[in-house]
């Protein structure tokens, strides 16, 4: 299994990420739209932070709150 830099679990399927989070945007990557599929996850083809369906078949942390975010959804 591939250890993903950075986990984000969101209720919405669809996504953007831009790279940032702890850095400012300008220094993240071009915005691109993601859509989560049945398999309850996507990866950024960027930065390759690993999007998690809250709830979906690939949410491993169902119980748990802690490093949870919420994605911006569309």
């Amino acid at each position: 299994m591939i250890d993903h830099p950075e986990t984000i679990r969101t209720s919405h399927r669809r996504i953007a990420c831009d790279g940032s989070g702890d850095v400012p945007a300008a220094l993240g990557h071009p915005r691109v739209w993601l859509e989560i599929d049945e398999s309850g996850a996507v990866d950024c083809g960027y930065c390759d932070r690993h999007f998690v369906l809250i709830g979906g078949p690939a949410d491993t942390k169902a119980d748990a709150k802690a490093g949870t975010g919420d994605a911006k959804a569309a």
